[in-house]
């Protein structure tokens, strides 16, 4: 049985995801890009939207929709 590794931005985002459960999907994924535009440097937000167009595995779907929402107003 093989082990996983998940990449650390990966593992970051889905933590910082989690800490955004209580709020509406939109809204969390919102101030989720919010906070990585505000604290992740440039090399961790392009190796998260690396990751995404590779299909993004592992990734918390309301991550996923900050990675969206990060492209869409960088």
């Amino acid at each position: 049985m093989g082990t996983t590794t998940v990449p650390p931005h990966v593992r970051l985002v889905n933590e910082i995801a989690v800490q955004f459960a209580h709020r509406p999907a939109e809204e969390a994924a919102a101030a989720i890009a919010v906070h990585l535009r505000a604290f992740w440097e440039p090399r961790m937000t392009a190796a998260l939207l690396a990751h995404v167009d590779a299909g993004g595995p592992g990734l918390e779907p309301v991550a996923s929709r900050a990675a969206e929402l990060l492209r869409a107003q960088p």
